[in-house]
């Protein structure tokens, strides 16, 4: 055998160990399997660029539901199926708190707040959100009768279009995003605020842009995006304003403060900040609180508004749908009864149809990616420290062993034998242990209340007809981006 024989012979082996080494972790388990990709760009040239999640989870089937994917120098390991994410979230509910650093999200907060913090950071603003907001009314009679009060405005708006066609988008995102206003400023926004619209246009547009393409490209090679044009600098600069006006409403807060009567959770984070201001390991500090309200100002805004917005559409593509939830509503309530909570328990199809939509709709169907703060140990499994973790939830909420109608709309998968509402533990749009969304439970409250009061008052109708709603979205990443449509309400009372 010549020289360079063994020489190139030599080369295979030594690749041939490297290659074995870098799918081992450090206790000598392999890393999950995963496709096959190209040095540097690993598995970005074989994902869906508008819809990633119908990759990985087509790749799931061939792979497994513990999936390692390379995307550019990023290693993902990607959970599907509600047993896995399940064991992971609920299970191995420590091991998995991690919150991944999306570069995104983090030009915007600066590693600031709760949505993706970690440690002691994310420990203290989480366990002080909690427990401000429910003091605050989230999830009780006080935040029923807010949302109550706000059904009262959106319900004049609807009336005011007078049965000509408009775009649902802004009078939703008004009508919600002043319910977590009350919670945060303290005070509720007049929708004719150019301020107020200027400030949801923005949140919009960010959430938008968010799962797009161009944002993937971002949160994958962020140093090299900063240097070259596109949206993503107009979008930063946006979210500019966002931070000014926070500002100056914490501003207004702080000279107006009362101690001993908080008025809602600016008051109470200048309160905690103020009582903690000589501590070092304090999370309190204005740099969070900026942060954690701009996190509960977009968060609060655009997910159950959007949601609302895409219950319209599925009432509107089945008028049957419609009419059973409208006559379900009226036999309970009546022409002009106001909805509350407990009547939840009398509207089991209205309410089954309200989970539908979420399960259906799919809104973030990666969730927000988590993160392996230190090597994680997973079925057997290696997930190095600095790995992000994918719990798709798409594949939870797709997951035909806990669905009897996966892949499409039915409102019967809430539903028993005898039309009575039935749960589902699949059921989580909101993700699961200890990084579920804070604000569940208020979302719960204003789909109810403001999807009833609507139904109850209004026949739903779009110009071109059942036919012209595309219930697909135009595409998904972080969450997924429906087109907009024009809708038509008529009065029924």
């Amino acid at each position: 055998m010549s020289g360079s024989s063994i020489l190139l012979l030599a080369a295979l082996v030594l690749l041939l160990l490297l290659l074995v080494w870098k799918r081992r972790g450090s206790r000598g388990l392999p890393l999950p399997p995963g496709p096959p990709g190209l040095p540097l760009l690993g598995n970005l040239l074989q994902v869906d660029k508008k819809a990633p999640f119908t990759s990985f989870l087509e790749w799931s089937k061939q792979y497994g539901p513990v999936m390692t994917v390379h995307l550019g120098p990023q290693r993902f390991v990607v959970l599907t199926g509600y047993q896995t994410v399940k064991e992971a979230l609920v299970d191995q509910a420590d091991d998995f708190t991690g919150r991944a650093p999306v570069p995104f999200l983090n030009r915007i907060v600066e590693g600031h707040g709760l949505a993706i913090s970690n440690g002691e950071r994310w420990k203290q603003l989480r366990r002080f959100t909690l427990s401000t907001l429910r003091d605050f009314g989230m999830g009780r009679k006080r935040m029923e009768q807010w949302i109550q009060e706000e059904s009262r405005h959106l319900l004049d708006s609807l009336r005011d279009t007078k049965a000509t066609p408009f775009n649902p988008a802004f009078f939703l995102s008004r009508a919600v995003s002043n319910v977590i206003c009350a919670l945060v400023f303290g005070e509720r926004f007049s929708y004719d605020d150019a301020n107020f619209l200027r400030l949801l246009h923005i949140i919009a547009a960010t959430l938008r842009f968010a799962s797009s393409p161009m944002a993937q490209l971002y949160n994958l090679f962020p140093r090299l995006m900063e240097y070259l044009p596109g949206q993503h600098h107009t979008v930063f600069h946006n979210m500019g304003e966002l931070k000014v006006f926070i500002t100056k409403e914490i501003r207004r807060h702080k000279e107006t403060l009362d101690p001993d009567n908080p008025r809602d959770y600016i008051d109470c984070f200048l309160i905690r900040l103020n009582q903690e201001k000589d501590l070092p390991a304090s999370e309190f500090t204005y740099d969070n609180m900026i942060a954690t309200v701009l996190n509960l100002f977009i968060a609060g805004t655009e997910s159950t508004s959007n949601t609302i917005r895409y219950a319209f559409m599925l009432l509107m593509k089945h008028p049957e749908i419609q009419e059973h939830v409208h006559e379900e509503i009226v036999s309970v309530l009546g022409q002009h009864g106001v909805p509350k909570m407990e009547d939840r328990k009398s509207l089991p199809f209205t309410d089954a149809f309200i989970h539908e939509v979420q399960r259906y709709m799919d809104f973030a169907p990666f969730s927000v990616p988590h993160y392996a703060t230190k090597n994680i140990l997973f079925r057997g499994y290696i997930i190095p420290k600095g790995t992000v973790i994918i719990p798709m939830l798409h594949s939870v909420l797709r997951d035909e062993n806990q669905w009897e109608s996966a892949w499409t709309f039915n409102p019967d998968n809430f539903l028993d034998e005898n039309g009575n509402f039935k749960k589902n533990t699949a059921f989580i749009p909101f993700s699961a242990g200890k990084r579920s969304c804070v604000g569940e439970s208020l979302a719960r409250m204003e789909l109810l209340l403001f999807l009833v009061s609507i139904v109850q008052k209004f026949h739903l109708s779009t110009p071109g007809g059942p036919s012209s709603l595309d219930t697909r979205p135009e595409f998904s990443s972080f969450v997924k981006a429906y087109a907009q449509y024009e809708l038509i309400v008529t009065p029924v009372d």
